[in-house]
């Protein structure tokens, strides 16, 4: 018990913490999530370590012991110590803190720590030449989509943030930055604080994970930089054989063999623009990324709710032109109301009794009891810019959505301060938060799974991936949460499958949920753009046009720069020749996941 009383690591304390203004927020948060924790911090292990596959004991301890001899003993650390689960801010680098099958299935046999882009490359040529599959990681907060766990089991990670958590650079008049691994959103933007610059990150929901790392997945904020990807310039990596690749400018010296000064100012360079391979991929070990800031401006977050169910189809479509006109200032959120309720923190018995999943009315009679009142969606938006430019874009954007009888308009000024839309109104301005982490109080020992396709954004195609998730989750009873973030012209809508990591069969069911939500909305079209690392195949099968021509080109950039299969085997359902159709691809049908290996 003493890990949940000590105080939750501060930034000041550790490169993964919470910043000071943050830490009463977080340790409440933690208290409330050890409340509704039922499963015991740890246990004793039933296994030794896991090895990597194909790999002796005494050849595991003799790689190690070189290992340690080119990076510092403490550098290296053989996971055979119980499996913590922790929470979002103390979370483990040995597994999945969500796990979707059992703890000890998808683990590490060891974690390794280098401390500058010289000791990542010792630590690749390390990995070839003993054959031991690595997974590098950059904080490991990728929750729902897999954490820090990597898909071969024994697998050993590279856990790049412990050691590597500089921000290199801040330039201000060019408004950009160079960061390594380890810089999580809070980091970045205390130092920007720090500094006094009028800059802005662009975050998301939560401030805790790595702005390298989150980029790299496409992740994306709600600023008018939301697209993390898009706005990188320039990367510093280690390829699969140890050799050193810097993309865009930075493929040039600068003067006396400084960095190229353009490096961060113009994203590409002559030839081919490779930086894209290396996002989503296992191609490289991305050590140092250059990133644009937004200067700071005025802005103005706010709110529309919606009366039914039914007006979904409209929403969408009013929505899209006011999208492709940019007079929408970013990335907004269009949230079901069953949202007001789990991100207050209450558990799902507050408004709910037994364990199938809540009502429709259940949800409409709880949220008339909240700020915003009854209704059944949510618009979350913020406009950007001179004060009198906003009040005009917000006369047309009211017009809009005026449309649909009984929407309601709100700004942050008209709802109490504990209300989601103050949380909105900081993300939206570039200033990182923790809220979001409350919504796991749901239920007892609280994880989820993302599920996360694309959709047009037309109201009937919305409509239709809408009915889809609808049924698949009233067939395996679980609770729906979506939240869409609508653009122009696509729509990401991303679902929480919210679970308990104590309830086998809800696991059980939560597999199933995912493989029949990916199979059904691929036949339509709709392909997920990130998914969990265990679902990664069936998502990677479903890009299938012209015989796999796209996971066939994937395989050969794979099998050219990795010969050995060293690099993060597997992940995003690119396999080296070494594993590939050897048993370890989880397809469709592929619902046990009680044991993570080759199958017959």
């Amino acid at each position: 018990m003493a890990a949940q009383t000590a105080p939750v690591p501060s930034l000041n304390e550790k490169h993964s913490g919470i910043p000071v203004r943050l830490s009463q927020e977080a340790q409440d948060a933690r208290a409330r999530l050890s409340s509704n924790r039922t499963l015991p911090v740890s246990k004793p292990r039933k296994r030794a370590v896991r090895l990597p596959p194909g790999v002796s004991s005494d050849d595991f301890d003799a790689a190690v012991k070189d290992l340690r001899a080119a990076i510092g003993d403490g550098n290296v650390e053989v996971n055979d110590k119980p499996l913590v689960d922790g929470w979002y801010i103390e979370h483990p680098n040995t597994h999945d803190a969500f796990h979707i099958t059992d703890q000890e299935e998808l683990v590490s046999s060891a974690t390794v720590y280098p401390g500058s882009t010289e000791e990542v490359q010792t630590t690749v040529r390390w990995a070839n030449k003993f054959g031991i599959p690595i997974y590098p990681i950059s904080i490991g907060r990728n929750l729902g989509y897999g954490g820090a766990a990597p898909r071969v089991p024994g697998a050993v990670v590279v856990d790049l943030g412990r050691r590597m958590h500089q921000v290199l650079n801040i330039d201000a008049e060019n408004a950009s930055c160079v960061v390594e691994p380890g810089v999580t959103y809070f980091k970045l933007y205390e130092e920007i604080q720090s500094r006094k610059l009028p800059l802005w990150i662009d975050t998301p929901d939560l401030g805790g994970g790595s702005v390298l790392g989150n980029a790299i997945d496409r992740g994306v904020g709600y600023t008018p930089y939301g697209d993390h990807f898009a706005n990188h310039c320039g990367m510093e990596l280690v390829l699969p054989n140890g050799e050193l690749l810097r993309t865009g400018m930075g493929a040039m010296p600068g003067e006396n063999g400084s960095d190229n000064p353009t490096w961060q100012s113009f994203q590409h360079a002559f030839g081919p623009s490779i930086d894209g391979i290396f996002s989503q991929s296992n191609f490289g070990i991305v050590t140092k990324m250059g990133f644009h800031l937004m200067p700071e401006t005025d802005h103005q977050s706010y709110c529309f709710t919606f009366p039914r169910d039914e007006d979904f189809d409209q929403i969408v479509d009013l929505i899209r032109p006011l999208a492709q006109k940019r007079i929408l200032g970013n990335i907004p959120q269009l949230r079901h109301a069953i949202q007001e309720l789990n991100v207050t923190g209450r558990p799902k018995t507050d408004f709910h009794v037994g364990t199938d999943p809540i009502t429709r009315e259940e949800v409409r009679v709880a949220a008339a009891t909240l700020p915003l009142g009854e209704c059944s969606w949510v618009f979350y938006g913020t406009q950007y810019g001179p004060p009198e430019s906003i009040a005009a874009q917000l006369e047309i954007i009211k017009a809009a959505f005026g449309q649909i009888p009984g929407s309601k308009f709100f700004l942050p000024s008209d709802l109490p301060a504990e209300h989601y839309l103050h949380d909105r109104a900081l993300v939206c301005s570039g200033v990182p938060v923790l809220r979001e982490v409350d919504w796991l109080n749901w239920v007892p020992n609280g994880a989820h799974l993302f599920f996360s396709p694309i959709a047009p954004t037309r109201g009937k195609d919305a409509r239709t991936i809408h009915e889809i998730i609808v049924a698949a989750h009233e067939r395996h009873g679980f609770d729906l949460f979506p939240t869409l973030c609508v653009a122009g012209r696509e729509i990401h809508y991303i679902t929480n499958i919210i679970y308990d990591r104590a309830d086998s069969d809800m696991k059980a069911r939560a597999v199933k949920l995912m493989r029949e939500m990916i199979d059904e909305c691929a036949a339509k079209g709709f392909g997920e753009y990130r998914t969990h690392l265990l679902f990664a195949d069936q998502v990677a099968g479903t890009y299938n046009w012209n015989d796999s021509a796209f996971m066939r080109f994937n395989e050969s950039i794979k099998d050219t720069l990795d010969p050995n299969g060293i690099l993060a085997p597997g992940r995003n359902g690119i396999w080296p020749k070494r594993f590939r159709g050897k048993g370890w691809e989880l397809k469709v049908d592929d619902v046990d996941l009680s044991s993570i290996g080759p199958r017959s």
